[in-house]
């Protein structure tokens, strides 16, 4: 492994130095960053994904929600089967908008929250702006290194067993851009840390990550809170007649997500056996073959878990037919973050003001 990082490091440094240039660009005004009539909050990172962008995009527009904001979302919908920028709508499906903007529309619909997807952030924002001119904020999804457009707060987000100063640029490792990227962020949240992560070792995470980012800038700390498990929105015979608590015992777990480990220690710590584990590819398209082979290794009355994000590309009715049984035992394990110590009312104080 030593070997094979000698070898890409030199990869890395190239790629880490095209960023660099483009970054200089941006910073010094020779490549345009448009700001807007309302402030934009940016949620991202510095590797590729797994950080927990989902969930904390959602605590985010559910307080600005609370403190009386028109709240929109932006993402780039990646994995769609459409492009140019779009407003998602209920003839919509993780198809035509990808599953992270499709999970927001589904999750925010009932509060009037206006969910767009476009590969440049700049022309979703005039999208956003012009069919909801009431939006007073809009939450960006996973635009860290998308610089042209100019958040007014960047959100960084790091995972705690990962963390972004452990990692090395790509291909080397699994970081966008280098470690000093960092230095744009007005917070960073160390995601999917221990509920008993204590203040001295998150004292020493806040040094290491003040290494490289600018030192007034407050490092927060998450964990991820599991719900109880809700049969899977229906989908074709997907919940019916699901019972309401599976029982714990030997179970499957159907995931296409970048970093499932943290779900399944959970379902483990609930008394789950997980017998078999189908773990796809981050965004992947399940296909009717998928549900095959999970079916392969279910017994009757096994219940199989997966995520809130991989239910939105489970929605389809032709992934289900002819499996009835197997549609009645699938469960989504709802996730919500939550921070330890004063960390949300820490990130409260940075959300612009209702007047913004």
């Amino acid at each position: 492994m030593a070997r094979l990082l000698v070898l890409l490091l030199p990869f890395s440094w190239l790629y880490a130095g095209v960023m660099a240039v483009r970054n200089w660009l941006y910073d010094v005004g020779w490549k345009k960053s448009s700001a807007f009539a309302v402030p934009l909050l940016g949620v991202g990172n510095l590797r590729v994904g797994g950080t927990g962008k989902t969930p904390h995009v959602i605590w985010l527009v559910e307080e600005l929600l609370r403190q009386g904001h028109r709240p929109a979302i932006l993402s780039r919908g990646y994995g769609r089967q459409t492009t140019g920028p779009r407003l998602a709508g209920a003839a919509d499906s993780a198809l035509t908008v990808g599953d992270e903007p499709w999970q927001y529309y589904g999750q925010f619909a009932a509060q009037a929250v206006p969910v767009a997807v476009a590969e440049k952030r700049r022309l979703g924002v005039e999208l956003l702006l012009e069919a909801h001119p009431e939006t007073t904020v809009i939450v960006l999804d996973d635009a860290y290194q998308h610089r042209a457009v100019r958040p007014a707060l960047n959100v960084l987000l790091t995972e705690h067993a990962r963390p972004f100063y452990e990692d090395y640029v790509l291909p080397a490792g699994r970081l966008r851009e280098s470690r000093s990227g960092a230095r744009r962020a007005d917070v960073v949240i160390v995601t999917k840390c221990p509920a008993d992560l204590n203040e001295a070792a998150q004292e020493e995470i806040a040094r290491r990550i003040g290494r490289y980012g600018r030192p007034d800038v407050p490092v927060l700390f998450s964990i991820y809170a599991y719900g109880p498990p809700q049969p899977l929105a229906e989908a074709g015979a997907a919940g019916k007649g699901a019972p309401s608590a599976p029982a714990a015992g030997p179970a499957l777990l159907l995931t296409g997500i970048a970093q499932p480990q943290p779900l399944r220690e959970w379902l483990e710590g609930q008394g789950y056996t997980i017998a078999h584990h189908a773990n796809l590819p981050d965004h992947h398209a399940f296909q009717p073959a998928d549900l095959d082979a999970l079916q392969a290794h279910w017994q009757p009355g096994w219940p199989i878990f997966t995520t809130e994000k991989d239910a939105t590309r489970l929605q389809r009715p032709e992934l289900w037919a002819g499996r009835p049984p197997l549609a009645a035992h699938t469960y989504t394990i709802p996730v919500q973050v939550a921070f330890l110590g004063t960390g949300a009312d820490e990130l409260r104080t940075l959300l612009p003001s209702r007047s913004a």
